[in-house]
């Protein structure tokens, strides 16, 4: 919902904390989960050394909007999916959830939420939606191969996104 990306944004910033430079994470540099590669782009030149660190909330947070939240098209998806599905979307890319929720609701699955998934989203229950996608991702997580070094944070911020979801269908 367009209301919830406000609130989604701030849940999802606790979820990615601050500066981080894991020499395990293929994302390598981060700061509040935005990659060096995703900031150079989105700013169009080459990021100087020490600059990462001193991003702020309100540098991310048009990135997030753009990059994450429209192109799942979180404010046209019931309140908890948007969540769940805009968490996902920037923790794995954003086809990776999309193409969930299309093979919940047995829609074409291209990785694009467009009107077509929409209007068979609408013929669901959100709760249901949002349980199976918490489910699919913890299930994509076992499988990686580092879950074994992020696993306990994955399943935790899983386990997070669940409950803020479930709670904002019901708000």
């Amino acid at each position: 919902m367009k209301e919830n990306f406000e609130q989604s944004l701030k849940m999802l910033l606790k979820h990615e904390g601050n500066y981080s430079f894991h020499p395990d994470d293929p994302g390598g540099e981060t700061m509040k989960g935005v990659t060096r590669a995703v900031y150079e782009q989105w700013v169009g030149r080459q990021v100087m050394d020490g600059e990462m660190k001193t991003l702020t909330d309100a540098d991310v947070a048009p990135i997030y909007k753009t990059n994450y939240w429209d192109r799942i098209k979180g404010d046209d998806l019931p309140s908890g999916l948007d969540f769940a599905a805009f968490d996902w979307a920037v923790n794995s890319g954003t086809g990776r959830p999309a193409k969930v929720i299309q093979k919940y609701i047995s829609a074409k699955q291209d990785g694009a939420i467009g009107p077509k998934t929409l209007a068979l989203v609408a013929e669901n229950d959100p709760a249901n939606m949002i349980q199976y996608l918490y489910e699919q991702r913890q299930k994509f997580y076992e499988r990686l191969k580092t879950f074994e070094t992020f696993g306990k944070g994955w399943t935790r911020r899983n386990q997070e996104t669940l409950k803020a979801a479930m709670e904002m269908t019901n708000g």
